[in-house]
């Protein structure tokens, strides 16, 4: 399950990468840059909730010993 939390993650920071290239800074919210925003928000969303899983995972191996 960790390595699977942490391909996880990897994942969600490339396609963060991967959407800033995308970024027109001049009209960000307009055309693909509006889609590229959503994406960014997105994936930042994913990285969030898999470190709150892997916080629980681990508090829930502490507290079964």
């Amino acid at each position: 399950m960790k390595f699977f939390i942490y391909t996880l993650i990897v994942l969600a920071l490339g396609l963060i990468i991967f959407n800033i290239t995308i970024l027109d800074f001049n009209n960000i919210l307009e055309g693909n840059s509006l889609i590229a925003l959503i994406g960014i928000i997105a994936s930042l969303c994913a990285v969030c909730i898999l470190l709150i899983l892997k916080t629980s995972k681990s508090i829930e191996e502490k507290t079964r010993r």
